[in-house]
């Protein structure tokens, strides 16, 4: 969406030349702007443009400055959730803690490189936290329509931290069940992605209580449709196409609903979890396999399209000002639950190390 990279094109430079060098505040600032600004498809942005249309108001600058409050919130989740999963790109290149430690280690400075960028990006992702807030305050809606939307932008983004807590929690625990994967994907994907930002926009447009509802419902369905496939494509997705390594969470052992479907169907769930712990691309070629062999990927393509009618169904009872609205929503449900992906397992990229660790 051109009108939103203007605005974050925008915000960036005026970070940028308040920080007036490179190396120092401009060094954890370029790096922010660079993932930013160097790509995704916008849908949270657009997501809350189409809960401010849904309510009948026309789109003014204000609004789109307030929609892009969202990519900033989302930098935030990318930024600290490469971190927790070690990810080594992302959007196509380095991810940002990737990022930060090269610069460490062409600097040659002290210490570890690899905690350094970690480090770093935590304050950088902390950073994008703080920017989105300035920029809400800043995005040229009056101060009333801001504080009507301040409860349903704060329950956002505390949904968001919860659900990345219990991602953490499930991965650590081994719980295996496909409903503690579906309760994650609803508090960390859909708070931010899709439900979330309706509200949001709806809510900044003086939504009804009844539109705010229906959002909820649509966007909850869509939301965790959205996550199911992202574990589909983080599975058996190109990484040319994707921008992020295909296989990762596979080789973490990462509990998706994908996986849980997966337990569910395995009589021998002992040589699972060896196959799940090994961590190597041997093993995640081997996942892959099973997940297809076993009905798994099927299972979750059927839940995925399953969702999708679901959306579809609150879309058209949402009682909008704007039909046009209606018809969009439609179309990104089509959008988010298209499952045609090879039918056939990709090999498993080789996964980039971590540099060797040096004494502080």
């Amino acid at each position: 969406m051109s009108e939103i990279d203007d605005v974050l094109r925008g915000f960036f430079a005026e970070r940028l030349a308040e920080a007036g060098d490179s190396e120092g505040v401009g060094g954890l600032y370029a790096p922010i702007s660079d993932l930013v600004l160097r790509g995704g498809k916008r849908l949270r942005a657009r997501f809350v443009l189409l809960g401010w249309r849904g309510t009948g108001a026309r789109t003014t600058s204000g609004a789109i400055g307030a929609a892009a409050v969202v990519e900033l919130l989302h930098a935030c989740a990318l930024i600290h959730d490469d971190v927790m999963d070690g990810s080594a790109t992302r959007r196509g290149a380095p991810a940002v803690h990737r990022a930060f430690a090269q610069r460490h280690r062409r600097g040659g400075w002290h210490g570890s490189g690899a905690r350094f960028g970690m480090s770093a990006a935590i304050t950088a992702g902390d950073l994008c936290l703080v920017w989105a807030d300035q920029l809400l305050r800043t995005c040229g809606l009056a101060p009333a329509a801001v504080g009507r939307a301040r409860p349903v932008y704060d329950e956002m983004r505390a949904l968001t931290m919860r659900g990345q807590y219990l991602d953490l929690l499930t991965q650590a625990s081994g719980e295996p069940s496909a409903a503690a994967a579906l309760e994650v994907a609803r508090a960390k994907t859909a708070a931010c992605t899709t439900t979330g930002p309706l509200r949001f926009g709806g809510a900044l447009a003086g939504a009804s209580d009844e539109l705010l509802a229906g959002y909820a419902a649509y966007g909850d369905a869509l939301g965790v449709a959205f996550q199911l496939q992202d574990d589909l494509l983080g599975a058996f997705g190109d990484p040319a196409t994707t921008g992020k390594p295909s296989g990762d969470d596979l080789r973490d052992g990462k509990r998706t609903v994908l996986l849980a479907e997966a337990v569910a169907r395995v009589a021998d769930q002992r040589a699972l979890e060896s196959l799940v712990s090994r961590g190597t691309d041997e093993a995640v070629d081997e996942l892959r396999d099973l997940l297809v062999r076993s009905g798994a990927r099927e299972a979750v393509e059927g839940r995925i399209r399953q969702l999708g009618r679901e959306a579809t169904r609150y879309a058209r009872e949402l009682p909008l000002g704007d039909e046009s609205v209606r018809r969009e929503l439609i179309e990104l449900v089509e959008m988010v639950t298209d499952v045609s992906l090879p039918s056939a397992p990709v090999a498993a990229p080789p996964r980039m190390q971590e540099p060797p660790r040096t004494a502080a």
